[in-house]
């Protein structure tokens, strides 16, 4: 796959960068080349290997999943402009 300029420009305004007309053909080698290592990568062969978070292996730590408060709902609000029974109040934005 490669991108041509146009392809340039579009990824630039929805990234919302000013890309001036002498960057563009930069810019194009250089997604060309990311796009051509993601290929090479397309083509490793990983099956049967197991995912991984770590170089090392490990186990997650992890919590218990309980609902809480968070012990300090005061803290939370504040500075919050109006609150009710520790929840945020805003004003009705809908009709």
């Amino acid at each position: 796959m490669s991108v041509d300029q146009a392809t340039v420009r579009r990824i630039a305004r929805l990234a919302r960068i000013a890309v001036t007309d002498e960057d563009v053909p930069h810019l194009q080698g250089e997604l060309n080349a990311i796009l051509s290592f993601v290929e090479q990568l397309a083509e490793v062969d990983v099956e049967g290997v197991e995912p991984m978070t770590s170089v090392i292996p490990m186990e997650m730590k992890k919590r218990q999943d309980v609902v809480t408060d968070g012990g300090y709902p005061d803290l939370i609000v504040q500075n919050a402009p109006a609150t009710d029974d520790y929840f945020f109040l805003v004003p009705k934005v809908v009709e």
